[in-house]
């Protein structure tokens, strides 16, 4: 054979074998790739679903709506409003660091604090970039497709009538959870269950499809509150322009329903908008009608009158001699401004003696004057529910010095807060029935507890009509059409080492119309500036305007017309 030819055989046989471990290579790695597959798709399966699951699904919270607030005709006090908070996983959005300045621009943001954020929570996987924007500004965040950037349904609370409400329906936090007032007491009503649900996210990290809903969420409950927002509104504008024309530091109006024991309107100044955190400060959005507390002076005179006459030794048309205008306790001397001589029970309310009063209260025994009080509410809370309500002030009889009964007959030595005056005042109303305080809307009127004989409530009605009177000292205080019976007070504040001579408590607390009370008011201006700061020269005024236009609102009929008026009414009622 050729040398030729055996090279050629040798060729031959060289690209055979070549040919055969070729083969032999693919068939290997063909093999190989199909016993991976297998490993995959078959025995090791379960596993693998799972990696894929935990990097692409995830489970993200459904935020529950909180129920609105209303008064009680309906009308909205607190509403949620669907808003968006964007969120960032930093890791993921450090890979698109030279982007970070457009992100601050879409959220309103220093960029350079938005970085230092960033940086800061390299080893967290969820941050709030910027919570509650609305859904347009979120849109345009999301619209930049930045990796690690999402956003997050949910509410925030709005507060339609803003300051004119804000003392009593108060406030929630970010969270909206509430925080203070109504929000507060009953933000287990309010706050519903947050849902849950698992969701598919691209690389990004946004959501791209709801896999399985895990928990729905449950909306909070809506409540309908006691408060009418036409009264809201209007003690709220009265007590503001009183502050400012008085030069007061601050002031209170409460007004009840006499039947039912509901809060009709409650309003304090200086007050806040809770729709602007800026305002949030304990000096600002404390309910002063619930949580403070002042002496109230001769407004408290009306219930030492009720001990009296329930004591069965006075009536409205009893003696007492005054004279000589002074009276000696221990070591201190009580005095009228001038001497009354010999008056009717009806006449010291009527004229405000402190001596007729002082005598009064000494011939009691201090356990039933106790008593009286507390049957009042005095010393105790109302039972509003309202956080941070404050029980007063009253020292059992058991301490009382000679002095400290004389000193109370004329309201000092006792603290009250406006609502707890009110509620005592209601009970005159009521005919000696006293009702727990009710900050919602009642459907049937609240049982209430005897604490008077009836006869002797509306005995003490009738002699506080006098204080309204010509003559009395309350008569800025009447409406016209009606029958008011109120009673003015004047208190010092106290101050280091016994009582300023120049800070006071103007005071009135009434009833209307004083025939069949519907409405009792109090109205509490604390330290008025200038000349005038008695009771009757302050607070009886802003009673006036606040009792007239809420009898008119509510369509109380008259009980005080003259007898034209009187004979028009009825016609025009009978057509």
């Amino acid at each position: 054979m050729s040398r030729g030819a055996e090279t050629k055989e040798q060729i031959a046989r060289r690209f055979v074998a070549r040919s055969v471990c070729v083969w032999v290579f693919f068939a290997f790695a063909a093999m190989s790739l199909l016993a991976r597959a297998v490993h995959l798709q078959v025995l090791n399966k379960d596993f693998l679903n799972q990696q894929a699951d935990t990097r692409h699904l995830r489970i993200e919270k459904i935020s529950a709506h909180r129920g609105s607030i209303t008064d009680r005709n309906g009308e909205p006090l607190a509403i949620s409003t669907p808003v968006d908070s964007v969120w960032a996983n930093p890791k993921k959005l450090a890979t698109a660091v030279d982007r970070v300045g457009q992100l601050a621009e879409a959220l309103q943001l220093d960029s350079q604090a938005l970085m230092r954020k960033i940086t800061r929570s390299m080893d967290k996987e969820f941050i709030y970039l910027k919570r509650h924007l609305d859904p347009d500004q979120a849109h345009r965040v999301m619209a930049l497709k930045l990796p690690g950037v999402n956003v997050q349904r949910e509410y925030r609370r709005y507060y339609p009538s803003g300051e004119v409400t804000g003392h009593l329906v108060g406030f929630t936090n970010i969270d909206d959870d509430g925080q203070e007032g109504l929000e507060l007491a009953f933000n287990h009503w309010l706050s519903g269950e947050s849902g849950a649900k698992r969701v598919l996210k691209d690389r990004l990290g946004r959501s791209v499809e709801d896999v399985e809903s895990i928990r729905p969420s449950r909306p909070g409950q809506d409540l309908r509150i006691s408060i009418d927002l036409r009264l809201q509104y209007l003690a709220y504008r009265t007590l503001k322009a009183a502050i400012q024309r008085f030069n007061a530091d601050s002031g209170s109006i409460v007004m009840l329903d006499v039947r039912t024991g509901e809060v009709l309107a409650m309003v304090n100044q200086p007050t806040y908008n809770p729709n602007d955190r800026s305002q949030y400060s304990a000096a600002r959005y404390r309910n002063r009608a619930i949580t403070d507390i002042f002496e109230p002076g001769s407004s408290i005179k009306p219930l030492i009158m009720a001990a009296a006459l329930e004591s069965g030794d006075y009536r409205p048309s009893s003696i007492v001699d005054t004279s000589p205008g002074y009276v000696v306790v221990g070591p201190k001397k009580i005095k009228d401004s001038r001497n009354l001589g010999r008056i009717s029970l009806t006449t010291i309310l009527a004229r405000s003696s402190n001596v007729g009063m002082t005598r009064v209260a000494m011939s009691l025994e201090p356990e039933q004057l106790w008593t009286t009080m507390t049957r009042f509410g005095l010393g105790s809370l109302t039972a509003s529910g309202f956080p941070g309500e404050s029980a007063g002030l009253l020292t059992h009889y058991s301490h009382w010095q000679p002095v400290s009964q004389a000193t109370l007959s004329y309201g000092y030595g006792v603290s009250v807060t406006p609502l707890q005056l009110a509620q005592a005042y209601a009970a005159l109303g009521s005919d000696g029935i006293i009702r727990p305080i009710s900050l919602i809307a009642l459907d049937q009127p609240s049982e209430g507890k005897r604490i008077l004989r009836p006869e002797t409530a509306r005995a003490v009605r009738r002699m506080l009509e006098d204080v309204v009177r010509p003559g009395g000292t309350g008569t800025k205080a009447s409406v016209a059409g009606y029958r008011i019976a109120g009673k003015t007070g004047t208190a010092w504040k106290s101050a280091v080492g016994g009582y300023s001579e120049d800070r006071y408590f103007s005071i009135f607390a009434g009833l209307a119309p004083a025939s069949d009370p519907r409405l009792v008011a109090v109205v509490v201006i604390d330290e008025p500036k200038g000349d005038l700061y008695y009771g009757s020269d302050v607070a009886a005024p802003v009673f006036a305007d606040v009792m007239s236009e809420s009898l008119r609102l509510l369509a109380v009929p008259p009980d005080a017309l003259p007898a034209s008026d009187s004979l028009d009414l009825m016609q025009a009622m009978s057509q």
